[in-house]
């Protein structure tokens, strides 16, 4: 038997890096996903989020900011003492 563990919003995420090339035209705007469509490319982030609850109620959608360059952002539960 052969389990398969999907991550939440992964086929959002695939869509996101197959559709960037022709979202590039739209950097620092905001894009919603649902599934493998975009469904809208916004200038706030709020805008992206109302029309994503509006259209796909509570069913998992993607918004992300349009950029040519990944921000890395590293978030930790470990909190180490520092001592001088």
């Amino acid at each position: 038997m052969r389990v398969v563990i999907f991550m939440a919003l992964e086929k959002e995420q695939a869509t996101y890096e197959r559709e960037l090339p022709n979202l590039l035209s739209h950097e620092g705007k905001f894009v919603l996903i649902f599934g493998d469509q975009v469904a809208g490319i916004f200038d706030t982030y709020h805008d992206a989020l109302k029309v994503g609850y509006d259209r796909f109620k509570l069913s998992p959608f993607f918004i992300k900011q349009i950029s040519a360059v990944e921000k890395v952002q590293f978030f930790t539960r470990d909190m180490l003492e520092c001592r001088t």
